[in-house]
């Protein structure tokens, strides 16, 4: 048994080590490319700028924000006009 388990534990842990290392390398791959990729947003934003964020920005608008806490009024996810819209075809 000592024979079998000295001729596979080498094997294992050479295995082992290949997938944690290749593991690693595809990782540290995907956040590099997540944050070069990524990196061009952090920019300022403005009519001249090359990143643009909306198409009022493009035209020479400034975006305009709501405030945290603005009153966005009540929302019902249940009577939006398209559901109201079918609904009423339904009973029709």
């Amino acid at each position: 048994m000592t024979d079998f388990l000295a001729g596979v534990l080498p094997g294992a842990l050479a295995t082992l080590q290949g997938v944690l290392v290749s593991s690693g390398v595809i990782l540290a791959l995907f956040l590099g490319f997540c944050v070069l990729l990524n990196l061009p947003k952090l920019r300022r934003s403005g009519q001249h700028s090359r990143v643009v964020r909306g198409l009022e920005e493009v035209m020479g608008g400034r975006q305009t924000y709501l405030a945290p806490d603005a009153p966005r009024g009540t929302v019902d996810q249940l009577r939006t006009p398209e559901l109201l819209e079918a609904e009423a075809r339904k009973s029709a």
